[in-house]
């Protein structure tokens, strides 16, 4: 099975890849950088304060 790199979407194999689901070292390492440095976010909606539940 064929994928993307998440991170520089160049295609590689599934299989008897070991930095999956990255294509290299280079890609995984770029990834947990965006991580360590809080890149990565879920976006929160705020409530009203007179809204009530």
């Amino acid at each position: 099975m064929e994928i993307s790199c998440p991170i520089c979407k160049t295609k590689s194999e599934w299989e008897g890849n070991r930095h999956r689901p990255f294509c290299s070292e280079h890609c995984k390492l770029v990834d947990l950088g965006h991580w360590s440095e809080a890149a990565y976010r879920v976006p929160v909606q705020e409530e009203d304060e007179g809204q009530q539940e």
